[in-house]
């Protein structure tokens, strides 16, 4: 494959000594605190560089540092006086300090050496909280324990704030598993679907979104998150752990079952009149 890096065409090599690892797949940050990516390098190494990919957008390099030299950032996150970096033997780290929702977004990790790159599997930070100006998205918990096989809609309530512009809303959903948070569904520009204020004056409008799932198998369980972006920015709602009990049976199953109960049944049956008949012919 071949990425154009810095003025570049790099081809990518899946099997470069270089590994690449970001241990931690998803992290919630509440709104003002601060995180630290961490990226470790091992194998050969020219430079290591970040990139940060916000929904719906392509991703776009923040910072680089070659070996042994202290990091520095692009022209766009220069002045951003909330980030720093840490350029250590095997590994290179982003803290993300005071945070904001529109630091919400993936950030890939990668080593070049030579020609060659290798990304992490990326690190999807998620900023959860309410901000100054009032917007917010709720998100309803699912009570009931679900079955393999049932529905279930899941419930997003966004309030706008004093942001009259449109918006759009993105589902993602989170597995068991160690893997990266996935868009499943979008619902576009969305702002037909609100309602204003009953307060006179206000600007704030109530916009409430579900996802239906039906059918449901033990690969949908995870935490599903509701996000809008709106003026610049990406909120996301507390998310919705969807369970599923992975001991229910279906009427086919159950038959399955029973005959094989059935099958073993006759099996011992026929065995110990076997061992009978065997012993009386022996001994006559």
């Amino acid at each position: 494959m071949m990425f154009r890096l810095f003025g570049f065409l790099i081809f990518i090599n899946t099997a470069l000594t270089t590994d690449v690892v970001q241990p931690s797949y998803l992290m919630r940050v509440q709104l003002g605190d601060s995180v630290t990516l961490t990226c470790f390098c091992q194998g050969e190494t020219t430079f290591v560089t970040w990139f940060k990919q916000a929904a719906g957008q392509k991703p776009q390099p923040m910072a680089k540092a070659l070996l042994y030299v202290p990091g520095e950032f692009y022209k766009e996150y220069k002045n951003i006086k909330r980030y720093s970096l840490l350029n250590a033997e095997g590994s290179f780290n982003l803290t993300i300090s005071n945070v904001e929702p529109s630091d919400s977004a993936v950030y890939y990790c990668a080593a070049v050496f030579l020609y060659e790159v290798t990304f992490g599997n990326g690190t999807f930070v998620i900023i959860t909280g309410k901000d100054s100006n009032s917007r917010t998205v709720v998100q309803q918990p699912v009570s009931d324990t679900l079955q393999p096989g049932d529905s279930v809609s899941l419930q997003c309530t966004i309030e706008t704030g004093s942001c009259a512009g449109e918006h759009s809303v993105y589902w993602f959903r989170h597995g068991s598993g160690e893997s990266l948070p996935g868009v499943i569904y979008s619902h576009g520009n969305s702002s037909d679907e609100c309602e204003k204020s009953p307060e006179a004056g206000s600007p704030t409008r109530s916009c409430v979104y579900s996802l239906p799932k039906g059918n449901l198998s033990l690969s949908d369980a995870g935490t599903y998150y509701c996000a809008v972006a709106m003026c610049g920015e990406m909120l996301f709602g507390n998310g919705t752990q969807l369970d599923i009990d992975g001991f229910h049976c279906s009427s086919e199953m159950m038959v399955l079952i029973c005959l094989s109960i059935i099958r073993a049944g006759l099996l011992l049956c026929a065995l110990l009149i076997f061992t009978l008949c065997y012993g009386a012919v022996k001994v006559s």
